[in-house]
């Protein structure tokens, strides 16, 4: 229970259908934490706020609510992997590593403790299994606008075998209409839309201050290796940026972006906007979620959240990676990010963006 609209109904559901439901909230840092410069050293989500709110609404519906302290998981898997990452040259998507290497890996083993045998969430996604292989399917919301199967493709068999989705057949809508039928006090709160552990949404300042080593400055180049600026890291950057390059257009007056970082050599290689689009691209950490034939097979993949989904071919490369050829370019894709591939609604595989 994150103290939003959405994990609170379904908690509530849960409790309506008679079921024997725990709450559990996620203490993820030291709530009192400033940061060198005086300021906030992580963003609102999971605040003492949110966690109140999850109390309340847990005294609301008449279920138990514990809060559990992840500080140590919580910066060991989520919070190191967004600063290597970004030092690095890629750009991470840390809502997925949250989600099956926190909530549904710890909060599991936790639950075994209640007694409890299901892990429930608010993501808007379903479950089921399949009745003929025995296999568990992730498909999406119902909810198109809020569909978030996409942030949990990581997740295994054993994780998807206890885990439940109550509002994922519901549209945001009917989840707010039952929050206010139901009295429950978070029915009108907005929903996050900042990376949650961020301050200000100021990502950049985040990174070197928690990066082990000094972000480095570095060379902006076009793509023939021609210097065109300098930079203060490669953090402040991603594939696709435009603004905030501080250089002027092309010699064509073409704007110019971002097609590529070399972390090794701390460069950053800029190009007009057609340099972006890319057919083909390879993904490591693959979790299969469906059968792929040896010759691969047809999936829409998206390379995004909010990317639209675009037909492809998927292939099995080895046990964990993929090659993806897209029927036309795609823009931006970008090393880091997740791509996943579907079947209609059901989550084919999915896996890192390496190239």
């Amino acid at each position: 229970m994150s103290g939003g609209v959405d994990s609170s109904v379904a908690a509530a559901l849960l409790a309506e259908q008679g079921h024997d439901v725990v709450g559990v909230s996620m203490q993820l840092y030291d709530q009192s934490a400033i940061d060198h410069d005086g300021s906030r050293a992580f963003g609102s989500c999971c605040s003492l706020s949110d966690l109140n709110d999850a109390r309340r609404v847990a005294a609301a519906i008449k279920i138990p609510h514990y809060v559990v302290n992840l500080e140590r998981q919580f910066s060991e898997k989520v919070v190191s992997n967004f600063v290597q990452e970004y030092t690095a040259g890629r750009t991470p998507l840390p809502c997925a590593h949250c989600n099956s290497d926190l909530k549904f890996a710890t909060l599991a083993e936790r639950a075994r403790g209640f007694g409890a045998e299901v892990v429930a969430t608010g993501h808007y996604a379903r479950v089921e299994q399949d009745a003929a292989s025995g296999r568990y399917r992730l498909r999406r919301g119902v909810d198109p606008s809020k569909d978030q199967a996409y942030f949990l493709f990581s997740l295994t068999q054993e994780q998807l075998a206890v885990a439940s989705f109550p509002v994922g057949g519901q549209t945001k809508a009917t989840v707010r209409d039952y929050a206010r039928a139901h009295g429950l006090p978070v029915a009108d709160k907005p929903d996050s839309q900042e990376i949650c552990f961020i301050p200000d949404d100021d990502y950049a300042s985040f990174v070197a201050a928690r990066s082990p080593e000094p972000v480095a400055a570095g060379v902006i180049t076009d793509q023939t290796g021609r210097v065109l600026g300098r930079h203060a890291g490669i953090h402040r950057y991603t594939v696709g940026q435009r603004k905030g390059l501080g250089l002027a257009s092309s010699p064509t007056g073409a704007p110019l972006y971002v097609i590529a970082l070399k972390s090794h050599e701390q460069q950053v290689v800029v190009g007009p906007k057609q340099a972006l689009d890319r057919t083909t691209l390879t993904a490591s950490g693959v979790n299969w979620l469906m059968d792929v034939p040896a010759g691969g097979r047809r999936v829409v993949a998206q390379i995004r959240h909010r990317h639209p989904p675009a037909p492809a071919h998927v292939r099995q490369i080895d046990r964990d990676r993929a090659e993806i050829v897209f029927d036309v370019p795609q823009v931006a894709i970008t090393p880091g990010q997740a791509v996943v591939g579907y079947d209609d609604d059901v989550v084919v595989c999915g896996g890192w963006i390496d190239s």
